[in-house]
């Protein structure tokens, strides 16, 4: 029998929030990119010290791994009360809405994946942002007809697409929550009036983007106050976010996509000065969450299960698992510039698929069954028989009851966006990455938060030597994402939960993760927390400052260019067992926190 969490209740347990600290107790020093903790909690301490250590948080009744420690703390007071996953997915969201504003948001939009422990069904949802109805293909065009620069089309309106996050937490909640609706925004609302204390992340953020953010007011006065970037520590109130989420609490989702609320989201995307962008109210009250087939392939006995299009994130890390599944990784072990060069041309190959096939599938016929077909991916996989690098790579011809005449995209996906992995007392398991695409979206802000700039994630040309692009802007149309909630499967229940943000690096990041797991035997924090190299297109990108570094050298001789470079990912992963155990990336603030 359903039951509900009182308000009352859940408020009794949730922990206030402190002050950062630039060193923890007990000698336990500040995670890489100089992530702060909230004093006076126990939990989170412990947790920031075993991430430190390289130890994974260990717990036997739930678990939840996110993007930053007060994020964390509210999901796990809902989980500790009773709440479910969905449930401590909508709390934890809303806190990163506030505190970790320039990645995801009610401005913004999600991808969802689901495990139900009573039926063994699992579920996608899709949040991703739709284009305006008055889209043409020439949105991201000059006044020549030539494609716009990134930042020319990002910054302002134009980029901006409608919002899919706030109707993806409540359909959520509808489904699988237990918790009262309310409640669950108790936490963020509480946090945005009394104050929060910024991260040197945060702040390093606001930095390196003040000319941008500067170039709209309300932007400016939050992030920029008296036209000074926010330093970290500083006390950061936004009772406008609280107000809005109050209006959520009462009205739920419909508040943002119809009303006031709405209005001001229109007007400041339609007004935005030198960069004016479509958007309609017709185009907020249109919005419907989507529920999508999950996409699986089957990698050393598992079924990995993530998101289909408009994410090309299972399919492209379904099809590098694929054609990796024929070789023994396990014997080449993870400091093996072998093993990396099958990764590096596997993920090459299955880019170029990606480019050519993959978009929204409401819009673009894609063949979803033909990428992960054992038989193709076999096919595919012999490419990867030499010992050097592939000289180049093109898209494959997958099984598909349709023409298959695409252009390859272009399309760029800057690296931001959040992930939440959680499971809970009833062994449900959920995968949620979250985003507003660029560091701080459009850098328009409305009523406490940004919207986004997803709109930058279609291809800014149409067409290609008059061969139509599949991920290219349409009216109505979600645009094709990186993004890879992920839930890897074996006997029919999960053993790993996992995701990332990292822009189109995503799948690299996710892909490198699974494997670690699996084939080399790492636990989560070591697989999270193990060096990146990424190969999309040909070049090499090798996580500079690491061991991994190692590695350039003899890569370098199997034919790959290289490129030191940083890689900040934002992984966060469970495994699933007798015990549960909780990775977060040291590359960021997150935590996980279990019972």
């Amino acid at each position: 029998m359903r039951y509900r969490i009182c308000l009352t209740l859940l408020l009794l347990v949730l922990v206030p929030a402190g002050a950062w600290t630039q060193q923890a107790a007990d000698g336990v020093e500040p995670e890489t990119g100089g992530a702060g903790t909230p004093d006076g909690s126990a939990r989170v301490l412990e947790a920031q010290g075993r991430k430190a250590d390289g130890r994974p948080v260990q717990a036997r009744d739930w678990m939840i791994a996110v993007a930053h420690p007060l994020a964390a703390e509210a999901g796990a007071d809902v989980l500790a009360a009773g709440g479910t996953a969905a449930d401590a997915m909508v709390a934890a969201q809303a806190v990163l809405g506030l505190v970790e504003p320039q990645s995801s948001g009610l401005g913004g939009g999600a991808f969802l994946v689901r495990w139900d422990a009573a039926t063994g069904e699992m579920t996608t949802l899709d949040g991703r942002e739709t284009a305006p109805l008055a889209a043409t293909p020439r949105l991201f065009h000059d006044s020549r007809g030539q494609p716009l620069g990134f930042f020319e089309a990002v910054v302002g309106g134009r980029s901006v697409g409608v919002p899919g996050t706030p109707a993806l937490l409540q359909a959520a909640h509808v489904r699988w929550g237990r918790a009262e609706w309310p409640a669950l925004l108790a936490p963020a609302i509480r946090l945005a009036e009394e104050g929060f204390r910024v991260s040197p992340r945060l702040a390093a953020l606001v930095e390196r983007d003040a000319a941008r953010l500067a170039r709209f007011p309300e932007t400016r006065d939050y992030f920029l106050p008296g036209g000074t970037p926010l330093a970290a520590g500083h006390t950061l109130r936004n009772p406008e976010y609280a107000e809005t989420l109050r209006r959520m609490a009462e009205d739920g989702a419909g508040a943002i996509y119809s009303g006031a609320i709405a209005r001001d989201i229109v007007a400041t995307v339609r007004n935005a000065p030198g960069n004016p962008g479509l958007l309609s109210e017709t185009d907020l009250a249109l919005y419907a969450v989507k529920e999508r087939a999950p996409v699986c392939a089957a990698y050393r006995g598992h079924r990995v299960c993530g998101m289909g299009p408009p994410s090309s994130g299972a399919l492209t890390v379904g099809q590098i698992l694929g054609m990796l599944d024929r070789y023994d990784l396990s014997g080449m072990g993870p400091d093996s510039a072998l093993a990396w060069r099958l990764l590096g041309d596997a993920s090459r190959l299955a880019f170029a698929d990606r480019a050519r096939y993959m978009a929204d599938s409401d819009f673009v016929p894609v063949p979803v069954k033909g990428l992960v077909e054992p038989d193709y991916l076999g096919r595919r996989a012999r490419l990867l028989q030499g010992t050097q690098a592939l000289d180049a790579v093109s898209a494959g011809k997958p099984a598909f009851d349709h023409a298959l005449n695409r252009a390859d995209n272009a399309a760029m996906e800057r690296p931001s966006t959040s992930h939440i992995s959680i499971v809970d007392t009833y062994g449900n398991a959920l995968s949620m990455t979250t985003t507003i695409e660029n560091a701080f979206g459009s850098r328009l802000m409305v009523r406490g938060f940004l919207l986004n700039n997803e709109l930058t994630d279609f291809s800014f040309r149409s067409h290609r030597d008059g061969v139509p692009v599949a991920n290219r802007v349409e009216p109505g149309k979600r645009p094709r994402s990186s993004m890879a909630p992920t839930i890897v499967m074996r006997d029919g229940a999960p053993v790993l939960v996992v995701g990332s943000p990292g822009g189109s690096r995503i799948i690299g990041y996710v892909a490198k993760t699974i494997i670690a797991h699996l084939d080399w035997g790492m636990d989560v924090q070591q697989a999270v927390a193990l060096p990146h190299l990424v190969n999309r297109f040909g070049t090499f990108d090798i996580e500079a400052g690491t061991r991994a570094e190692d590695l350039a050298a003899p890569l370098e001789a199997l034919g790959f260019d290289i490129r030191l470079r940083g890689l900040n990912s934002g992984l966060h992963a469970i495994s699933v067992g007798p015990v549960l155990r909780g990775g977060a990336d040291p590359r960021r603030e997150g935590i996980a926190l279990g019972k």
